[in-house]
């Protein structure tokens, strides 16, 4: 039991290095694969809590989450990424080392906020816990350091990710139907979140979200 536990916390921590550099990252195609690779660790991870918890609805989601986390959402975000190009939006308006401090600082804040926390289920995976606390906090990170809006949504879906995270943790046994309905809602959230994108990018030719000012009232 232990050491499963141990694995569920070192993957988490690997969820948080991985935000870190689908945050910093600069061109879009490589923050889609790190993407990836992030939704891959946290399938990990919910095979890990399932063997840990005896959660066998997890191994469903952990399916479904493989196939639309790891393959669908990455596959549309590079179509999308390789469609609309704005090389000059490939940095971030944050350094990347502030960004470091910014995230550490966050995990940090997280894990002392979960510190309160008195539930069995997660007694011994707090940190587990910090991590999808932090997401949420990492995802408003991702969406205020990019100037690009189509970098601005990995932020969603890095609180997404973090959301996930917490249901598993703490919902482990909820009906499969209902933690696989809201991973295909999410799909379906950043498909139109995408049509948005090449709207604007049809009509403005830009995905700078500072030149979207024909947009306001």
């Amino acid at each position: 039991m232990m050491s499963n536990e141990i694995v569920i916390n070192n993957l988490a921590g690997m969820l948080i290095v991985t935000s870190l550099l689908v945050i910093g990252g600069k061109s879009p195609k490589l923050v889609t694969l790190l993407y990836s690779l992030q939704s891959l660790i946290l399938v990990c991870t919910f095979l890990a809590i399932a063997s840990a918890m005896d959660a066998t609805e997890l191994y469903t989601w952990s399916a479904t989450a493989f196939v639309t986390k790891v393959v669908l959402l990455p596959a549309i975000l590079y179509k999308a990424c390789s469609d609309m190009v704005d090389p000059k939006l490939d940095t971030t308006s944050i350094n990347f080392s502030w960004i470091l401090v910014i995230g550490a600082a966050l995990s940090f804040g997280s894990f002392l906020a979960v510190e309160a926390v008195q539930l069995p289920i997660v007694a011994n995976l707090k940190p587990a816990l910090a991590v999808s606390l932090s997401h949420f906090f990492l995802g408003l990170l991702c969406i205020i350091s990019q100037r690009n809006i189509l970098k601005q949504l990995f932020g969603y879906c890095l609180m997404e990710n973090g959301s996930s995270l917490m249901l598993a943790l703490l919902a482990n046994k909820a009906p499969g139907v209902v933690e696989v309905g809201i991973t295909i809602d999410a799909v379906f959230a950043v498909v139109f979140m995408v049509i948005l994108v090449r709207q604007i990018f049809r009509n403005l030719h830009t995905l700078d979200v500072q030149q979207l000012t024909s947009l306001k009232g």
